[in-house]
């Protein structure tokens, strides 16, 4: 992957600023139904490595979902707590976790989710609007640019999503992602919607990304790729059944 010649300061890695951990203690999460509870997550554990490629792995019904809707505060556990560089998000109101997730959480989804009748340029400037980013707007167009660049997909600036690739759509949707200069990337099975060759051209981006100092986390079914996560769980029944490389909490 080519690199922009120049990048905006925020996007630079700085190997003397340590990236936030993420850490998920003893997390559970129970559906009560007229007739029954459901345990969709039973006292899962784990901590995410900064600047690391995590993989949260498990067949569909495995809490995955889930997980990363507590993971992105969208949804609050029944009990136990996620913090971001120590920080609890669980004590969050709405509009906290709100603003909270503009800032520190960039997504990805399976299926883009790119507006339509938005160039790949202003679907990255939106995701800055919509975030409510704390850059001058005057520097929008130049950050938006280099998220793009980013991606190689600056050429592509000016071209609907409709006129765009499987890959290139989610390329512009990782830009998107990078467009807040969030700490943490979380990736809800990212290449699920693509032939081989492009999924894994489309993971090496995102690896590429803990060079810029981000953690990555992605949800994925596909065993393949997730090996070659540098660390990660594996889910079943809501509960963690293997790790790769990755420190339970006590």
């Amino acid at each position: 992957m080519q690199h922009p010649e120049f990048y905006i300061p925020s996007m630079q890695a700085n190997p003397s600023v340590v990236a936030p951990l993420v850490q998920v203690e003893h997390l559970t999460h129970i559906i009560t139904t007229r007739t029954q509870k459901i345990t969709i997550l039973d006292d899962v554990s784990f901590i995410v490595p900064a600047q690391s490629i995590f993989a949260i792995i498990g067949p569909s019904g495995s809490g995955k979902s889930t997980l990363l809707n507590m993971l992105t505060g969208i949804d609050r556990p029944t009990d136990g707590r996620i913090l971001f560089a120590g920080e609890e998000i669980r004590a969050k109101s709405e509009n906290e976790l709100a603003r909270w997730r503009g800032r520190h959480v960039g997504i990805v989804f399976q299926f883009f989710q790119l507006v339509p009748t938005l160039t790949a340029l202003e679907n990255v400037l939106l995701a800055l609007e919509l975030g409510k980013s704390a850059a001058p707007r005057r520097t929008w167009r130049a950050r938006a640019l280099q998220c793009l660049a980013l991606v190689d997909m600056q050429q592509y600036e000016k071209r609907l999503p409709s006129e765009l690739s499987g890959g290139q759509q989610q390329r512009v949707a990782i830009a998107r992602a990078l467009a807040n200069d969030p700490p943490v990337i979380i990736a809800d099975e990212p290449t699920g919607n693509l032939d081989s060759q492009t999924a894994h051209a489309v993971f090496d981006v995102l690896t590429s990304l803990t060079g810029y100092g981000k953690t990555v986390i992605y949800v994925t079914h596909d065993l393949d790729l997730s090996k070659r996560a540098t660390a990660g769980i594996m889910l079943r029944d809501g509960r963690i059944v293997n790790r790769l490389n990755a420190q339970v909490m006590r």
